[in-house]
């Protein structure tokens, strides 16, 4: 682009910078900085340019505009030609000064711009600057400021020009009465020291290597005596904080005699100053300069204010911190920087003045002596090395204080003491097991409010403590050898187990470490390192607490990772093996989250890999050693269920393992008599332990059962004096409780060719030895319901283990009927008002098993267990529903659960429709309940029944589902059931039905037929309880029933509808009647036989219903059968009884319904009575007397079924004519 082009292009740009949207001005300055990114110097100028040509444009617009070139410059510098940047200089200039009142973003802007330009131009941009600062005149403030900032950025190029402009500056200090100018001066002096320094300390890089400290010292001596001793004294705060920051960097430009002159004076007065000022920043910076320039002199004034200094330092570091701004914590630093200071010139006195405040129990005080001591460990390494042992011993009661703040901050001193060699001192492990201890706090532990309202959260300190565990373990070579193998002691402890994930993650670090060292450097030394867990105690661990993964920030993988690397250490033949298998488990735990995991099958897994050790080892020394470690570390675990339960299970595996009889006996009997039987989880451990290691010792697992059934501490337990004491009675029904688990699991896990040879010999005796009780020969019914669940849960092992046997089939189970017979005992003991306890559910379980044994239990014996069970279940009081409606309660849907199993194994045995009608004849008293949770529970088991009947079903030869009616006729009304729930089970009921009567048919299992399907579509109608739409759906299924229904099944699906006249819910009364009339349009065409029968059911049910849709109804239907079959409703009707009673009477007016009903009905009237004479004569005995008439019976029905209503309007001179003939009679 062209320089017009871009002058142009800039000056829009620029005429649009006065826009008031600010998002728009930023956008303008964006836009000028990419357009100088491209033309720097054409940009500038362009600039230069409208700033001069614009000179009444606003400030705000023009700071924008320099801050667009300062941008420039900085980035295009070295691109520059002189000729622009002289450009830039005069204008930047003329915007600084261009009016006396401060107005700091546009002059600082213009400052900025002058400072980007001295960076290369600094002769050219000195000139400019110079001229304004001029001898005896008082400089514009923007003046000082940019030759301060000048020093700043361009060192070099700004020293040399410093003497002379120093010498011009010294006599305006007097002249400066505005504490605002003072201000400035103060920091143009502090960055012209600082410059100064920084030059000094880089001579050979200086274009000047001739400068010395001297030129400037009677200029910054001069400065100073004003400064200290006019200004220091100033009530403006802003400016005594100008002054301190100032003499900071001056101090060290001083002769050295006049500093240590003016030292005694110049200390305390900074000192001073910490009272005045709420920021301290700068008062701690100056200091700390100010002793470093007097160390470097080798000052001896030091000496004598060194008790000062420190006390003043101290209570800096020890005063409530209120935020942790960048400020605040500068200032911290500061003050640590003048205590590093201290300890390089007199580390005795410093460390005399700390250490004894570490004795104090002042929270704050120890806080911040071990935050300095921390520090000068860090920073004054070499003065403090032949203090080490004193320091450590300081440590002694800093260790033993409770408070979190005081703990967090020991941890950083250890962290400082571990990276410069103090551990490796005598007495370092104390730090080492300070640190170990810290990692194992509860990560929940609460802490409370300090005093100063402060709250540090307790899991701060057991984080610091593991990153700095991790830290030192990882990074300081040093440590390594007082790390290794110490740490190893911490494994198995259970004071640490919280601690155990930082513990592996570091000892896997330094075993790795130790491994590349060689394998000499790795194998650790048992024999010389006593308190080191042996290889079985750290397997143990290692494995136990894998078991509970997610725990203590993951340490189920870093136990195994650990394992893993210390396979050389446990047994040299593991390590190939561990290389596949532990891999293949950190892999599984990686794929998973703690919600995520199932721990039965982690469990399962690790026991897996447990077993594949023990095979790989094969050394029955080393297994029975590790059963023995495994056996002495189950106390460890009386706080942790699940982890002690998991053990139990490795002394199975391991015990499985070995080939040792004595061992596996002797272990078995120890775990039989120390077991805590009072817990439950320890039970269920115990006999998972039994039954694991029955797998490969059956014979010895239940031998030493045996014994201590036999034993005196099983038999002290239950003597006759102990039986009344209720603690000795609980502690003995928990011992009882464990046995006969025991043997359930021993049932279930030995080997299937042997369980049925032991199962009633030896298993069954023993566990019911165990459960009765008796007491002077007399058997005492026990009450504790756990000893119950255990029987019952040990019954449920035994039953399953022997039908998975593959002689279950042809092994007659002797037993069996006493059996079910005891499960009903405990069923019906169990109340109908709560559900407590999962005894009926594991009853309802065993038996279910038992029922798939032989021999076949007898009828009677099967109806008393389907009514004993479902009475036991259907008479809960209902479940609180969750959310959606449906039951949350895990305990009842697990013994409906148990329920359907058990009805669905003695459904199997006879899978016939004989059978499942005499399932659902059980159900059927609970169907029609008139208690809607009860009707919805009966109808889920029928569903689940007719599903299980159906996907079962299996037709050989096509025979006939001949009580399909029947059970149609019992589903079908309750569609319009009042509960939801059971309205939709309903449906599905008789859509499995159908379907039924398909397979019967010959249908295969996957056909799907349309119409039956249409049930389905129909569900959503019964949603909404609306009685129109109820009973319009109902409609629809009638006509589904009416088209896949067989012929002679209708009359006895109408005769059951008809027995749901009565039924308790009004709904489904309403919905048979629906049901009723739909069957009989639809298919009344083909019940001629079983007209009579259809009308004397009709009459009985009018008799014994009183409710008032029933009537209207059973009108109806007979209206719909003599449409049909006028001549046989007639004929039923007429051989009512006489005399015709309301009922029968008016089911006659409901043939005058229809005109040409009433017509065809009155034809067939009239053609009977033609055929029939009205009465009959008799003569008495004796001869003259009167002869009888007696009325016939039809004539009779007749004029009893013909009320006035019957007649049509045409018919009307016949009925008269019927009338009066039996008027004649005397009958009418």
């Amino acid at each position: 682009m062209t320089r017009p082009y871009v002058k142009k292009l800039s000056f829009t740009l620029l005429d649009s910078i006065t826009d008031k949207d600010p998002v728009v001005q930023e956008q303008v300055c964006s836009a000028l900085c990419s357009l100088g990114e491209s033309q720097p110097g054409e940009t500038l100028c362009a600039c230069e340019a409208y700033l001069r040509q614009h000179d009444k444009l606003a400030h705000p617009y023009r700071t924008k505009i320099l801050r667009a070139m300062e941008t420039i410059l900085s980035s295009h510098i070295d691109e520059l030609d002189k000729d622009t940047a002289v450009i830039a200089i005069l204008l930047a200039s003329n915007e600084m000064t261009r009016i006396k009142e401060l107005d700091c973003d546009w002059q600082q802007a213009a400052s900025s711009v002058l400072v980007a330009v001295g960076k290369r131009f600094i002769n050219q941009v000195m000139e400019e600057v110079l001229s304004r600062f001029q001898p005896g005149i008082l400089p514009h403030s923007s003046v000082l400021h940019t030759l301060a900032s000048l020093s700043v950025s361009n060192a070099f190029g700004m020293v040399p020009f410093l003497p002379s402009i120093l010498s011009t500056m010294l006599p305006m200090l007097g002249m400066a009465k505005q504490d605002a100018l003072r201000v400035v001066f103060c920091g143009a002096l502090q960055h012209f020291s600082e410059s100064t320094l920084e030059y000094l300390a880089n001579l050979d890089q200086a274009p000047d290597p001739t400068v010395r400290k001297d030129t400037f010292a009677a200029d910054i001596f001069g400065a100073y005596d004003i400064l200290f001793h006019h200004w220091l004294q100033s009530r403006d705060a802003k400016l005594r904080l100008a002054v301190v920051a100032a003499l900071g960097p001056m101090s060290h430009l001083l002769p050295s005699e006049k500093l240590e002159e003016q030292l005694p004076k110049l200390l305390p007065a900074v000192l001073g100053l910490y009272k005045k000022h709420a920021e301290t920043f700068q008062i701690s910076k100056s200091l700390g300069q100010i002793l470093e320039a007097a160390v470097s002199v080798g000052s001896r004034t030091l000496e004598v204010q060194l008790d000062a200094l420190l006390v003043a330092l101290h209570a800096q570091i020890c005063v409530p911190v209120e935020s942790s701004s960048p400020l605040v914590m500068s200032s911290q630093k500061e003050v640590l920087r003048c205590f590093t200071v201290l300890a390089c010139c007199s580390p005795d006195r410093l460390l005399a003045f700390l250490l004894p405040r570490l004795d104090t129990n002042n929270e704050r005080l120890r806080v911040g002596t071990l935050q300095i001591l921390r520090h000068i460990i860090n920073s004054a390494a070499a003065q403090m090395e032949v203090k080490k042992p004193f320091i450590l011993s300081s440590m002694r009661l800093p260790l033993l204080d409770t408070n979190n703040k005081v703990k967090r901050a020991v941890v950083q001193v250890i962290s400082a003491m571990a990276h410069h060699g103090y551990l490796e001192q005598p007495g370092g492990e104390v730090m080492v097991d300070y640190i170990v201890q810290q990692c194992a706090l509860p990560p929940e532990e609460p802490e409370k409010p300090g005093p100063d309202g402060e709250d540090l959260a307790a899991d701060s300190v057991r984080a610091v403590s593991i990153r700095t565990l991790y830290l030192v373990s990882t990074t300081v070579d040093r440590m390594n050898s007082v790390l290794w193998p110490y740490l190893l002691e911490f494994l198995t402890p259970v004071r640490f187990t919280a601690a155990l994930t930082p513990l592996c993650r570091s000892l896997v670090h330094l075993a790795l470490k130790r491994q590349e060292a060689g394998a000499d450097a790795f194998l650790v030394q048992y024999n010389s390192n006593a308190n080191l867990p042996s290889p079985f105690a750290m397997t143990t661990r290692l494995l136990v607490v894998s078991s509970n993964p997610y725990l203590g920030d993951g340490r189920g993988a870093a136990s195994l990772r650990l394992l893993k690397v210390m396979h050389r250490n446990i047994h040299p033949l593991l390590g190939q093996r561990w290389e596949t298998t532990m891999p293949v488990l950190l892999e599984y735990l990686d794929e998973h989250t703690e919600e995520t995991l199932s721990l039965k099958e982690w469990e399962e897994k690790l026991l897996m890999f447990l077993r594949d050790t023990l095979a790989v080892v094969s050394d029955n020394t080393w297994i029975c050693q590790l059963s023995q470690e495994m056996c002495k570390q189950l106390p460890s675990y009386n706080g942790t269920a699940q982890e002690k339960n998991f053990l139990y299970k490795c002394i199975g595996t391991t015990l499985g393992a070995a080939s040792s009889k004595e061992v596996v006996r002797k272990h078995l009997r120890e775990l039989l008599e120390t077991a805590r039987y009072q817990e439950e989880a320890e039970q269920e451990g115990l006999a998972c332990c039994f039954g694991i290691c029955a797998i490969t010792h059956l014979e010895d697992t239940l031998a030493q059962l045996e014994d201590f059934v036999r034993s005196d501490v099983f038999r002290k337990s239950i003597g006759i004096f102990n039986i009344f004491k209720d603690r000795s009675e609980h502690e003995v029904e928990r011992m009882k409780s464990s046995l006969i688990l025991c043997y359930g699991h021993v049932a279930a896990q030995a080997p299937r060719e042997l369980v049925l040879a032991k199962v009633e010999s030896d298993i069954l005796r023993s566990m019911f030895q165990c459960f009765n009780t008796k007491v002077l020969g007399i058997k005492v019914e026990t009450k504790d319901p756990a000893l119950k669940l255990c029987l019952v849960q040990s019954l449920c092992m035994v039953c399953q283990a022997m039908c998975s046997s593959a002689q279950a089939s042809s092994f007659q189970f002797s037993r069996k009927a006493e059996l079910v017979t005891q499960m009903m005992e405990f069923i019906r003991a169990e109340p109908l008002d709560c559900l407590r306890t999962p005894i009926r559910k594991k009853a309802m379980l065993a038996c279910t098993y038992l029922v798939n044994l032989e021999p076949v239990l007898e009828e009677q014996a099967q109806t008393d267990v389907i009514h004993s069970c479902l009475h036991s279940v259907m008479a809960l009081p209902p479940e609180p529903d969750g959310e959606d409606g449906t039951c949350r309660e895990p305990l009842y849907l697990d013994t409906v659960c148990a329920l359907e199993n058990l009805l669905t194994s003695l459904l199997q045995r006879n899978m016939t429709p004989q059978g499942l009608q005499i399932m659902v004849e059980h159900l059927s008293p609970w169907i029609k309940s008139p208690r809607g949770h009860e009707r919805a529970r009966a109808l889920g088991l029928g569903a689940c029944l007719l599903q299980f009947f159906l996907e079962h079903l299996h037709v050989s030869t096509l025979v006939p589902f001949h009580n399909l009616g029947l059970l149609v006729g019992l589903f079908a009304p309750r569609c319009a059931d009042t509960w939801a729930t059971t309205r939709q089970e309903a449906v599905g009921c008789v859509h499995s039905l159908l379907y039924l009567q398909l397979g019967y048919e010959g249908f295969s299992q996957d056909h799907r037929d349309e119409v039956a399907e249409r049930l389905l579509t129909l569900k959503d109608g019964l949603v909404h309880p609306d009685p129109t739409i109820l009973f319009h759906t109902c409609h629809s299924i009638a006509q589904v029933i009416a088209k896949r229904l067989p012929s002679d099944q209708l009359i006895s699906l109408l005769l059951t509808m008809f027995e749901s006249l009565g039924d308790p819910d009004k709904n489904c009364s309403r919905a048979s009647t629906v049901m009723i009339n739909c069957l009989l349009k639809e298919r009344g065409t083909v019940l001629l036989e079983k007209v009579p029968e259809i009308v004397s059911v009709l009459r009985a049910k009018l008799r014994d219903t009183q409710e008032e849709h029933v009537l209207p109804a059973a009108q109806h239907s007979v209206y719909l059968l003599a449409s049909q079959h006028c001549e046989a409703v007639v004929s039923s009707l007429l051989g009512s009884p006489l005399p015709f009673d309301s009922h029968t009477c008016a089911l006659w007016r409901a043939l005058a319904v229809e005109p040409s009903l009433t017509t065809q009905v009155l034809e067939l009237l009239l053609e009977k009575m033609s055929r029939d004479v009205p009465f009959k004569e008799s003569r008495a005995f004796l001869l003259g007397s009167t002869a009888d008439r007696v009325a016939t019976l039809l004539p009779l029905a007749l004029c009893s079924g013909c009320p006035s209503g019957l007649a049509a309007p045409r018919w009307q001179s016949r009925c008269v004519a019927v009338c009066g003939a039996g008027g004649r009679l005397g009958i009418a």
